[in-house]
């Protein structure tokens, strides 16, 4: 006599984070679409679907495992970003400013444009040298740093390629940082994994790949897989 397994509540969590995760990989591209001009309206289906299962397991915090919460939140921080992305797009569309045509009838537009428009004003005269203030440049923004949890979030992960991780040890260094941090965050185990331990792994690694695909180059992804922080070497380009 055949007994069905149990279908579990864990993975019944999985598989809808799951979609999650690839519905809102569908919706940056079916906006991309919709601001090409590929689609005759937005993906508010996709939207509607996220935004319910993002509700849901946002009153449903206690059923989820801690590994199964740090996805949720890596997820629902994603979506937030491109929804604050899509709407300021959106408003620029709504505004009409925004670039509507493409290609060759845009640089047509563009070309017509420019002859339609009058000569500029003749420079004014320059002035004496002891009148011209020094311009002082002003320092570009600092960008701020992305935190581990944000950069293993995005779609594919944090990414490094390598060709000599003995010659590109800021690489090395950057990628195990960023895979120590995921995993503290995820409450991971960390005690065996050391600078010096990961330089060698990636090294052998990296040789290895090298001689089996003939490539110049490997990359290394930290990403999240069920609930957990993994990394992945692959070809580059693969």
């Amino acid at each position: 006599m055949e007994v069905a397994c149990p279908y579990r509540p864990m993975d019944k969590i999985d598989e809808e984070l799951g979609q999650l995760e690839r519905d809102i990989r569908a919706l940056k591209i079916e906006y991309e679409q919709y601001f090409g001009g590929g689609r005759s309206r937005p993906p508010n289906d996709t939207i509607w679907r996220i935004e319910q299962l993002i509700k849901r397991y946002s009153e449903r915090g206690a059923d989820m495992s801690y590994g199964q919460r740090f996805r949720y939140n890596n997820l629902a921080q994603t979506f937030a970003k491109y929804q604050d992305i899509f709407r300021k797009r959106m408003k620029a569309k709504e505004e009409g400013t925004v670039q509507r045509h493409y290609g060759a009838a845009a640089r047509a537009i563009e070309e017509e444009r420019m002859r339609a428009a009058p000569p500029p004003p003749p420079p004014p005269p320059p002035k004496a040298p002891a009148e011209v203030p020094v311009a002082v440049a002003a320092a570009p923004p600092r960008t701020p740093r992305r935190s581990a949890t944000e950069l293993v979030g995005e779609p594919g992960g944090y990414v490094v390629a390598c060709s000599d991780p003995d010659r590109e040890r800021d690489k090395v260094r950057d990628l195990y940082s960023v895979l120590l941090e995921a995993k503290k965050s995820a409450g991971e185990k960390t005690d065996a994994l050391t600078l010096e331990n990961f330089t060698s792994f990636v090294r052998q690694k990296t040789a290895q790949l090298k001689q089996q695909a003939k490539c110049d180059a490997v990359e290394y992804a930290v990403q999240i897989e069920n609930g957990q922080i993994k990394l992945k070497a692959r070809v580059k380009g693969q």
